[in-house]
């Protein structure tokens, strides 16, 4: 059997990646008694079965909710982006090609639809068909760069879409075309279909007529079939609890921590010599390759075609022999992939249509390989019997037994056959797969063989599971493996080549797993963990680079590797572990450690999370505001009376039960309160803890005049009211203050638990979001001027849909935008004027400030409107916790975190390099605060920069490790990070009056403000 997952070359292309998602998806199982919960597939029929009528959204999918699950906790990233590329050499039409892209979206509901909740549940909402923008960018070169980046931009589930193209001109008739899909949306098969599809239609467009296709089937039409299916599952399910008993996943020898495990680039490669095996390094996994005879692939073919066998069956057995060899084990489980796409009625269908059968093999004895084979093939057989029920079911059915001791999951390890990558195949061209890896690795280990011309195998696993030496020791024995079994079959399996694999050091193992497993992550450089008697386990982390992963996403990994005792209450990130004189770890001094005295401790220059302790164990509830209402939200959406101390996760709760019960509580209490807070809080008393500094600090925030909160309707506002978005962020707060200052009211739109922190005198606080469209558009109603300093940063597809929202909802007076000079692009010319057009490849960030910009502008002065500014900004400093972490993480992070922790600081080279003066432009916030409020008066009828100055990267290097007592050395280097590649001056002469500097508004200034720990 060969997966349906052929869409990355090289690169496993198995759909769920089950080995890491077993613990969340075992947390999201189906509420019991609720069928349109626990659906599966669509069995054996391929379809056959009358669709329900379509009485509502429909659900998602059991595949698509993975899917969706996995991004809504942030833990998606590019490991479910598709990217599909074809180089074409010959005319290419550009026009055509996005009139056929528009007209496939139009065909196939999928690809617009967006993933919306409703009652904490996730459904498919169906969009209208829209044009599927075409970008073009010139490249000189191959452009495997530009690819990558392509293919790593986030989606946004919520808002869409889940297709986009660009398009690379090389050459006059030398394009490469990338499109990019996110997993929700498509699997191998899909991809075929889309080939096929955008052939007829670009020829179609081309010619000026309509394409001849039959109407597709609808993935939404799958859904509601599985969902009716559901009755279905048990059988299945007892049969695989059956099948499954007893089986525990594969013990592999996890890598010692070092920080070389901890430090791979994204993009990082390296050759490592020997048996002409070559290893490629990834961010998240490696991936080593090694030539395969097409002689060795035909023989293994007829050895398949001998014993009744697939070829893909052959290369399982193969993965099942090397397991057996490398680890003694006989009592194996190895995943493959199964597709659901079966019968006429499945034909010509775009959609996520697979599911993960755990293949059980004894292989005991010292069997023949051709004896194995038949083993293995009974077994494949047996699964495919029973392939309609999820996978994340199964898990679920199996519980604690779903994972070992130290997390490992049952299914870790995977094997597959690997076609020719599919690509499209246009008129008039000659067309050729264009390979785009994103160095991920799916399972904790993959076999794979590349069934091609050319054909070859491939090793890949997560940097956690294996060591890369162990790796290319793996590979080496695969692909030996199969050139014996050619020759001679019936060997047993201990004359077969393979040696166990190498122990760890008992160094290793003698770490803490927690903390162990958190230098595992590739952006962690230090961790530790306290793990007292009596109190709740605590894991701090201090990140190797810049702009890394979050708290919550470490404790996500965590949960993925560890068993549940072992994953920590909270991971709180540091700048540095405290240490004693001596070097060692000073525990006391960690957040949330014990106190050494009953006294309560002063105020820490360690910024950290709040703390997460629980009060001393007992019999009788903690006392505190709303504690018994905590303990009946329990009750109510668990289905079952807590004790104070017990597990959210242990009681049956998931993410989206968490989401449900923080609105319920939410609505209670009146206290800012979110779904990840019940993840990382808990228990009932830690969460009244939580809610007790909640409650404390909004009366601490708690302005004369209570802010007027509007949810829905209003009455008009008063004159002049100013809609600002954003209040609680580091622009948004001085814009905020700038308001006040002048007298003017002030509408500030805020998510409903930082709605306190806005709150004062003439300020009416309404609760909304990015994401919400409907706030966005209630906000704006009635409003007398916008100034919209609110953004994602990381979503840019949220920036567009809600600039349509506010600007649709927009009907008089001026509208003020703060965008970046990153819409400017990469001009040719180090001087940049004012307004100047946009030049070179922009980043995600910087094309979605320009795609609003343009939004806006088109707007302005229709229907009453009145003048809009696009307000450009460059770094904003300012003494706000947001640029704090800004100057921390962003642009400036590499300088700022290699100085703290006294590195050598690599600069761009202003004399050997291309350019004359490298550096960065920067604006006070509170002159740029003054700019957007000039621009109320004043509108700028277009775009306007707010550039305070320029500072050249060795001055600001200087200034941090004065500051910060660093003894990094500052050097000029060839490699630097790419965020210090910057050497634009941009001119300013529209706000140049607002943006005069006040005292303290200096350089240095603002500088000192933001290096030293806020005053509390």
């Amino acid at each position: 059997m060969a997966s349906t997952e052929a869409h990355r070359p090289r690169t496993t292309a198995t759909t769920a990646t089950a080995a890491r998602q077993e613990a969340l998806l075992r947390a999201a199982r189906a509420r019991a008694g609720n069928p349109a919960q626990a659906t599966g597939g669509t069995g054996a029929t391929g379809g056959a079965e009358a669709v329900p009528a379509a009485t509502g959204p429909a659900q998602l999918s059991r595949a698509q909710h993975r899917m969706w699950l996995m991004d809504r906790l942030g833990q998606g990233g590019a490991g479910y982006h598709v990217p599909f590329a074809t180089r074409f050499r010959g005319p290419l039409d550009i026009e055509a090609l996005g009139t056929a892209l528009t007209a496939l979206v139009g065909r196939h509901e999928v690809l617009r639809t967006r993933y919306l909740v409703r009652d904490g549940e996730p459904y498919q909402d169906v969009t209208d068909p829209a044009p599927v923008p075409v970008p073009v960018v010139e490249a000189p070169g191959p452009g495997a760069g530009l690819l990558r980046e392509e293919a790593s931009r986030p989606f946004d589930l919520a808002t869409g879409p889940v297709l986009r193209a660009l398009v690379l001109r090389h050459g006059p008739a030398d394009h490469t075309v990338s499109l990019t899909l996110h997993h929700i949306a498509v699997d191998g098969a899909s991809l075929e279909v889309i080939a096929t599809e955008l052939a007829t239609l670009y020829a179609a467009a081309q010619d000026g007529r309509p394409a001849a296709l039959p109407a597709p089937p609808q993935y939404a039409d799958l859904a509601r079939r599985e969902q009716a299916g559901g009755e279905r599952l048990k059988a299945g399910l007892d049969h695989w609890s059956a099948r499954l008993a007893g089986a525990r996943p594969l013990a592999l020898p996890r890598p010692e921590p070092t920080p070389a495990t901890a430090t791979a680039t994204a993009t990082g490669a390296a050759t490592t010599a020997g048996a002409g095996v070559t290893a490629t390094e990834g961010r998240r996994g490696h991936t080593h390759t090694a030539p395969l005879a097409p002689a060795v692939c035909d023989g293994l073919r007829r050895l398949g075609q001998q014993h009744r066998a697939t070829l893909f069956t052959v290369v399982l057995t193969a993965a099942f022999a090397t397991l057996r060899r490398a680890t003694g084990e006989s009592d194996l489980v190895i995943g493959c992939a199964s597709s659901h796409r079966e019968g006429s009625a499945m034909r010509g269908l775009v959609g996520l249509c697979v599911n993960t059968l755990p293949l059980r093999v004894d292989a005991s004895g010292d069997p023949g390989f051709g004896e194995l084979l038949g083993r293995v093939r009974e077994a494949l057989l047996e699964a495919q019997r029973h392939r309609d029920v999820p996978f994340d079911l199964i898990v679920e059915r199996l519980g604690a037994a779903a994972r070992g001791e130290s997390g490992e999951p049952l299914v870790g390890v995977t094997a597959d056959v690997l076609r020719a990558p599919t690509a499209l195949r246009l008129p008039g061209t000659s067309a050729e797969p264009a390979e785009v890896d994103l160095g991920t690795a799916k399972f904790d280990l993959s076999f794979l063989l590349e069934d091609t011309d050319s054909p070859q195998c491939l090793l890949q696993h997560s940097r956690t599971a294996l060591a890369p030496q162990d790796g290319e020791q793996l590979l080496g024995a695969f692909s030996e493996l199969l050139a014996a079994v050619v020759d001679e079959p019936a060997l047993p399996l201990s004359r077969l080549p393979g040696t166990r694999l190498t122990e760890r050091t008992e160094s290793a193992r003698s770490l803490h797993p927690t903390e162990a497993c958190l230098l595992g992550h590739p952006e962690v450089s230090e961790a530790t963990v306290l793990d007292s008697p009596g109190r709740p386990l605590l894991a701090y982390a201090v990140l190797h680079g810049v702009g890394g992963t979050s708290p919550v996403q470490l404790r996500a990994h965590l949960r993925d590797h560890l068993v549940a005792s072992r994953v920590p209450v909270a991971v709180t990130l540091l700048d540095a572990l405290p240490r004693t004189p001596h070097g060692a770890v000073d525990a006391a001094r960690l957040p949330g450690a014990p106190a050494p005295a009953p006294a309560a401790p002063g105020p820490s220059d360690v910024r950290t999370a709040p703390d997460v302790r629980t009060a001393p164990e007992g019999p009788t509830p903690p006392e505190g505001p709303g504690v018994s209402t905590v303990l009946e939200a329990f009750a109510d959406t668990l289905g079952q009376r807590p004790g104070p101390d017990d597990d959210f996760f242990v009681l049956g709760g998931h993410s989206l039960v968490a989401v449900q019960l923080a609105e319920r509580l939410r609505t209670r209490l009146r206290l800012p309160l979110t779904g990840l807070d019940i993840m990382e809080r808990r228990t009932p008393r830690a969460l009244a803890t939580l809610l007790e500094e909640r409650e404390a600090e909004r009366e601490a925030a708690a302005a004369p005049s209570a802010p007027t909160r509007t949810t829905g309707s209003r009455n008009r506002s008063r004159p002049g009211t100013v809609l600002v978005t954003g209040g609680t962020g580091g622009v948004g707060a001085f814009v905020l203050r700038e308001l006040a200052a002048q007298g003017r009211p002030v509408r500030a739109l805020t998510r409903p638990e930082s709605a306190h922190r806005v709150a004062g005198e003439g300020i009416e606080v309404v609760e909304g979001d990015l994401a919400d469209l409907d706030s966005l558009r209630a906000a704006a109603r009635g409003a007398d001027a916008v100034i919209h300093s609110a953004c994602t940063f990381t979503a840019p597809e949220v920036d567009r849909a809600a600039m349509r929202a506010l600007v649709d909802a927009w009907h008089s007076g001026p509208f003020v935008f703060v965008s970046s000079v990153d819409a400017y692009g990469q001009p040719e010319a180090a001087e940049v004027a004012e307004g100047a057009p946009s030049q070179g490849r922009l980043s995600a960030y910087g094309q979605a400030k320009l795609d609003c910009e343009r939004m806006l502008l088109n707007a302005a002065g229709t229907e009453g409107r009145g003048g809009a500014s696009a307000v450009r900004a460059p770094l904003v400093w300012g003494p706000h916790d947001r640029l704090r972490d800004q100057l921390r993480w962003g642009a400036t992070g590499a300088l700022f975190q290699s100085a703290l922790a006294g590195e050598p600081l690599a600069l761009p080279d202003p004399q050997h390099g291309p350019h004359g003066w490298y550096g960065a432009p920067w604006v006070h916030a509170a002159a740029l605060a003054r700019a957007l409020t000039a621009c109320l008066d004043q509108p700028a009828h277009g775009v306007a920069n707010a550039v305070g100055g320029h500072l050249a990267w060795p001055d600001l290097a200087a200034e941090l490790t004065r500051l910060l007592g660093s003894t990094s050395p500052v050097r000029h280097a060839a490699q630097f990070p790419r965020d210090l590649d910057h050497h634009w001056h941009y001119g300013t002469g529209l706000l140049a009056a607002a943006l005069l500097p006040q005292p303290d508004e200096d350089w240095r200034t603002v500088l000192t403000a933001m290096v030293s720990p806020p005053q509390n």
